[in-house]
């Protein structure tokens, strides 16, 4: 197994006798809640600090930005933090949030999600062209 994969923190998410098993990275768990997140429409960008180093290196900044995951054997907590778009309603762009990331995350990686958790940073109040 390469040198960087074992720094890492990773969850087996598959193993089978005689070929191996499949390992997911937190920040893969991070990433696939972000861009789940940002697909709802109302949905403006992610906020919050970058605390992943290896994402920004591979210039994907903002997939992971606002995002945190805790991860266990076979479970996973999210927090977001949101920029909304002006206009719409908190509670409904928040619902679909929050469908599209537990929907995302247990299908992508067979982890069952407990939560997720939304903190609304701010609104873009800039018009759309």
């Amino acid at each position: 197994m390469p040198k960087e994969a074992d720094d890492r923190n990773t969850r087996k998410a598959y193993e089978k006798s005689g070929i191996g098993e499949v390992q997911i990275a937190d920040e893969v768990v991070a990433i696939i809640a972000g861009l789940a997140a940002t697909e709802v429409d109302g949905v403006d960008s992610m906020a919050g600090n970058i605390t992943n180093e290896l994402v920004g290196k591979l210039g994907m900044k903002n997939l992971s930005k606002g995002v945190k995951v805790a991860v266990t054997e076979e479970t996973v907590s999210v927090e977001l933090s949101l920029n909304m778009k002006y206009g719409y309603s908190i509670p409904e762009v928040g619902e679909k949030v929050q469908d599209r990331v537990k929907s995302a995350i247990e299908n992508m990686t067979g982890l069952s999600v407990l939560e997720v958790n939304i903190k609304i940073a701010g609104v873009s109040m800039e018009e759309t062209r």
